[in-house]
């Protein structure tokens, strides 16, 4: 509970408008604007004296932090004060307090279509055309609603931020993405949301059916039109846009190439799957006559630009390539597994100078959305690869620092004074911990999988391990309603 000291008078937490989701105004630009500081939390907020802390390296944070409107102020080390009363102090004595979770990698539909049947033991490609036609009947309102459940979920396990990659347009969903930045601001989480697209169907060599591919006249229309009216610039900002064009097998060359020219021009990312499996490697070499990473340096995507989803298959002289570039990659371990697609080098590709962050991936491939449960599987795929001495604090960095890096986010991932205050601190009171003594290893040895609170941009928006303003039990069954309908309309 929150205490009074000499540090100022106590302030208890309520779920009341303050905590509630804090909309972006629409500058008269029609750029939407970052999250207002003034409106970003009130006063200053001490989190004293946590149980462990992962501050930035170097940092001692044993006191806690001081958080003032939506930025960290202050990082106190053991015994320290703040340098001005607090209006709130929360007693952390309880608490493992870590930098929000960044999650870079997923598509937030993919909740609607979790194990299911036909695809529960099948590996990428078939998977990919059993579920393509499933996936083409979403609706609008399936999309809110799996969006929404998709970031409830990653909320509860800690996640600050995510990225989506959404590449479905079916007919009557052309504002897929305006329903995503609506599900976000109404949650209060950070997001970066990839305008995808495919343009490489079946009847042209692709892996997609002709029903979900578009053209890019249209494509390009509606990139233009979402940066210009949600990519918030600068510290702060709570939406992004990025373009992304699926895959090599459902997305012309010349898609890939004008995407990066676009992303040029309007100075947004770009992000893509890429070396996620063998087929795919043997697809770009049929249709291309290149390997993958020859091929995305032929459409100019070989810079730090760019973040690519997976990255399995590369071999060291590519490694060091996207290294030197300053690629950023999305490692989905336990989709990976799910789909017996392979091992990402992580710990190569990092020591490289690649951005190596965490993703969930889709979860009809996870089929979850729990970062916190991914780092664990993380760290468990890399030593399997690498030894026991790569250590929990790397997978924890993967999940905080290395995913804002892969993002481009420098406000992002760590502890420290000035970087947003985006905040998940869990408890250790289950039985599960029950004789831990390295607090922080025990979060992912000993399978922590819920946050008891997250802090965004300043704001509590999960306390006592409920999101703030949900109805979680609502939003189960209209979820699960419209999962069935999906299936329904799909005639399987």
């Amino acid at each position: 509970m929150e205490t009074g000291d000499d540090a100022g008078p106590a302030v208890v937490e309520t779920g009341d408008d303050d905590a509630g989701p804090a909309v972006p105004k629409t500058g008269d630009a029609g750029r939407a604007a970052s999250l207002d500081p003034a409106r970003a939390g009130v006063g200053r907020t001490w989190i004293r004296n946590p149980l462990a802390i992962l501050a930035a390296e170097g940092l001692d944070a044993r006191g806690g932090v001081v958080v003032e409107g939506d930025r960290i102020t202050e990082v106190l080390g053991a015994g320290e004060q703040p340098a001005a009363p607090c209006e709130t102090v929360l007693d952390a004595a309880e608490h493992v307090v870590l930098p929000g979770l960044i999650n870079t990698h997923h598509h937030f539909y993919q909740t609607l279509t979790r194990a299911w049947t036909p695809v529960v033991s099948a590996e990428l490609f078939p998977w990919l055309v059993n579920l393509y036609p499933v996936w083409a009947q979403l609706t609008p309102r399936d999309l809110e609603l799996a969006t929404t459940a998709a970031m409830a979920e990653l909320l509860l396990s800690g996640c600050t931020t995510a990225a989506d990659h959404h590449y479905l347009f079916p007919g009557g969903l052309e504002d897929a993405i305006d329903i995503q930045v609506d599900a976000a601001r109404r949650l209060g989480m950070r997001a970066v949301l990839t305008r995808g697209s495919m343009t490489l169907g079946t009847d042209d060599g692709g892996l997609p059916p002709q029903d979900v591919v578009q053209d890019l006249d249209t494509i390009f229309a509606d990139s233009r039109r979402l940066v210009e009216l949600y990519h918030e610039r600068g510290p702060g900002a709570q939406v992004q846009i990025a373009l992304a064009p699926c895959s090599p097998f459902s997305v012309t060359r010349e898609a890939m190439r004008d995407s990066a020219v676009l992303a040029e021009e309007l100075d947004v990312r770009l992000h893509t799957h890429l070396a996620e499996t063998l087929d795919e490697e043997q697809f770009c070499l049929d249709r291309f006559g290149l390997r993958t990473v020859d091929y995305l340096e032929s459409v100019g995507w070989l810079s730090s630009r760019a973040w690519l989803a997976h990255g399995i298959h590369f071999d060291d002289g590519e490694i060091a390539r996207l290294g030197a570039a300053g690629v950023g990659i999305a490692h989905c371990p336990t989709s990976n597994m799910r789909l017996a697609s392979g091992t990402c080098r992580a710990v190569e590709l990092e020591d490289a100078g690649a951005a190596v962050g965490l993703g969930v991936d889709g979860s009809a491939s996870n089929d979850g959305s729990n970062l916190i449960l991914e780092a664990r599987q993380a760290l468990y795929l890399q030593r399997l690869r690498y030894g026991a001495d790569v250590p929990p604090e790397r997978a924890l960095r993967w999940a905080t620092a290395g995913s804002a890096r892969a993002l481009g986010r420098d406000d992002l991932g760590e502890i420290a004074v000035g970087r947003q205050a985006d905040l998940a601190l869990f408890r250790l009171d289950d039985l599960r911990f029950s004789g831990s003594h390295d607090l922080l290893a025990a979060l992912l040895l000993c399978g922590a999988d819920r946050a008891d609170r997250v802090m965004v941009a300043g704001r509590w928006r999960v306390v006592g391990g409920q999101v703030e303003g949900l109805d979680l039990p609502a939003l189960v069954a209209d979820h699960s309603a419209a999962a069935r309908g999906l299936l329904s309309r799909a005639g399987v």
